[in-house]
C-alpha cells in the first residue's frame, strides 16, 4: 500500500500542489489513530485515511480549504453531535491534526531581459522564485518564446523589452493568461499608447487594471538593479497581498486608463 508521504513526495517532485494531514493529538475514543496521515493533491487524488465517515470528511473539508489558500492550519474537531468543534457523531473524543500545504514556487517570468533582467533574476531566484527569462526580438509584433511559457494563477509577467512593439505583443499574450501580476515598463506616455491600442482592439477596463504601469515601487530608484528591486518588491507585495493605492510605498500606476 502506497503511504501518503511518498505520494506527496512524487507530487512536490512534480512541481504539483498537495497538502499533508496528520493526526498529531488523540484524546479520547476516536477512530483515527495519532501519527495518521492522508495526502490531499491539487486533482483531488486522496492516499490514505485519518478515520473516515464524517470526521474524515471534515478534515477534508479543512485540506481543500488550504489547497485554496495556501494556509497551513491546526484543526480541532469534536466526535460529539453538539456544541463547539463537533462533527455530529457519537464516540465522544477529540483530536487536533495539522494540515500542512505544499506548493510549487511561484514563477517569475521577465520578458526581455537586459540589464534591469539581470539583477532581476538573481534577486527573483533568491527570494524563491522560478525564474523564467524570455527572449525578444526587438520590432516583432510576436513574441514566440512567450507563446511556449505555460502561465498559471501563481505566474507574475514582468515585461521590459527594449521596445514598445514587443512589449505591447508580449502584454497580449499575458491578459489572456491567468497570471497573478503583469506589469510593463516605461514611461506613462508609452504604458498610455499601448493600454490604449487594446482598448481600441476591445480589451475591458478590467483587463487593463491587470496591467501594472510604469511597474515597480515609487522607491524613487535610477540605477538598473534599484529599479529590479522596485519591481520585485511590487511583485511580492503582491502575491502577499500588501500593494495597493493605500500603501505607504505606492506603486507607480497610472491614475487612470485611457478615456
Amino acid at each position: 500500500m502506497i503511504k501518503p508521504i511518498v505520494v506527496l513526495a512524487e507530487a512536490v517532485q512534480k512541481n504539483q500542489p498537495a497538502v499533508l494531514v496528520t493526526v498529531v493529538e488523540v484524546k479520547g475514543a476516536s477512530p483515527a489513530k495519532l501519527g495518521a496521515q492522508l495526502a490531499l493533491l491539487g486533482d483531488g487524488t486522496r492516499v490514505g485515511t485519518v478515520g473516515g465517515g464524517k470526521l474524515e470528511a471534515s478534515i477534508l473539508d479543512d485540506a481543500q480549504a488550504t489547497l485554496k489558500d495556501g494556509q497551513p492550519r491546526l484543526c480541532h474537531y469534536r466526535l460529539a453531535e453538539e456544541g463547539k468543534d463537533a462533527i455530529g457523531t457519537l464516540c465522544g473524543g477529540e483530536l487536533r491534526v495539522f494540515i500542512q500545504p505544499y506548493f510549487p514556487p511561484p514563477q517569475l517570468v521577465i520578458v526581455g531581459g537586459g540589464h534591469i533582467g539581470r539583477p532581476l533574476k538573481i534577486m527573483g531566484e533568491a527570494a524563491g522564485f522560478e525564474v523564467c527569462v524570455v527572449d525578444v526580438e526587438p520590432g516583432r509584433a510576436d513574441v514566440p518564446e512567450m507563446e511556449k511559457v505555460n502561465l498559471t494563477a501563481d505566474s507574475y509577467v514582468v515585461l521590459i523589452t527594449t521596445d514598445h512593439v514587443s512589449d505591447e505583443a508580449a502584454l497580449r499574450i499575458s491578459l489572456k493568461s491567468p497570471a497573478r501580476y503583469i506589469g510593463m515598463i516605461g514611461s506613462l506616455a508609452k504604458c498610455h499608447t499601448i493600454l490604449g491600442h487594446l482598448q481600441s482592439d476591445g480589451y475591458t477596463a478590467e483587463d487593463l487594471e491587470r496591467v501594472f504601469a510604469p511597474i515597480g515601487l515609487d522607491l524613487g530608484c535610477t540605477s538598473p538593479q534599484e529599479i529590479a528591486v522596485g519591481i520585485l518588491a511590487e511583485v511580492i507585495g503582491v502575491r502577499w497581498k500588501k500593494v495597493s493605492a493605500n500603501t505607504p510605498i505606492k506603486p507607480r500606476r497610472m491614475e487612470k486608463q485611457p478615456a
